[in-house]
């Protein structure tokens, strides 16, 4: 697999959004940028000339426009352009596969912010080997550059973690980000107390103490070794009680990214996605990252 960006490109303004993203974290991982455009309805022996004709400079005319744009904006960007016929889930998918990240557009949810991602988008997050990150065309937050003001309480990227389960590729990815972009890192952990806590915490305020102690505790050991390895990443970590999609969504108003994990089983459950990533990308106002792990 050669290093690189893969974005989807469609003409909508949605899919220009995730262009002009796909294009600053290229830049800032050094890599080429692939503007990718799937045709759903290729072209045949039985296609009508005029119609073929219209179609491939319909497409040529797609890639060319969105090319120059981000060239435009990353002069020494390397961009790429490419059509495939066939269907887009099962495209992008692949490509997906072969890109360090992936970069899709998503529509907001009329006036609440959020995403919609469909029978396209879904299925990619779902069963991508890679990150795929879901980025909406109104108000659609850019990672930032070094040299762009940092350490805001508007440009943190913020990691939705459950200590519960080894995630390094996640947390590696949050991180990473984190030091490319310059940006803050928040990370939260939701937990609640166990049922059979529940009347003996009444009675006991100090068992609730001690519980919200040790997961803390277990936060800050999860974090330890990614602080040392990333030591100019400036990081808060935060447990929280209650529901984890909840609680990531409110902590993600005005951030600049919100990253969440997808245990991948392999088999059909691997095409499952948990509900607090389902949450997260329909429901958060801000670009969600979706990172695979086991």
């Amino acid at each position: 697999m050669t290093r690189h960006v893969t974005v989807g490109v469609d003409g909508s303004p949605e899919s220009a959004a995730a262009a002009r993203w796909a294009a600053r974290e290229a830049a800032l991982r050094n890599v080429p940028l692939l503007l990718l455009h799937v045709e759903e309805a290729p072209i045949s022996p039985e296609t009508p000339r005029d119609f073929a004709r219209a179609e491939a400079d319909h497409t040529e005319s797609l890639l060319r426009d969105a090319a120059d744009r981000v060239r435009s904006d990353h002069p020494g960007l390397e961009v790429t352009t490419a059509a495939k016929p066939g269907r887009a889930a099962d495209e992008l998918t692949s490509a997906a596969n072969d890109a360090e990240v992936m970069v899709l557009g998503s529509r907001a949810l009329g006036r609440a912010a959020g995403f919609l991602a469909g029978s396209i988008s879904l299925p990619v997050v779902a069963t991508s080997r890679q990150p795929v990150v879901l980025v909406r065309a109104e108000g659609a937050t850019e990672p930032r550059s070094p040299t762009e003001t940092i350490g805001t309480a508007d440009s943190d990227i913020l990691l939705g973690l459950d200590i519960r389960h080894p995630c390094d590729p996640l947390i590696a990815f949050a991180f990473g980000e984190a030091s490319r972009t310059g940006n803050d890192l928040r990370v939260v952990h939701s937990w609640s107390l166990p049922a059979a806590y529940g009347y003996a915490a009444i009675m006991d305020p100090g068992i609730g103490i001690e519980l919200e102690q040790r997961v803390a505790e277990g936060l800050a050991d999860m974090l330890r070794p990614w602080r040392s390895r990333f030591p100019e990443v400036t990081v808060t970590e935060k447990a929280v009680t209650g529901p984890a999609a909840a609680e990531l969504i409110h902590a993600s108003r005005g951030a600049a990214l919100l990253v969440v994990g997808r245990r991948s089983r392999g088999g059909l459950a691997g095409s499952r996605l948990g509900h607090v990533a389902q949450a997260a990308i329909h429901h958060s106002g801000t670009p969600v990252a979706v990172v695979p792990h086991e």
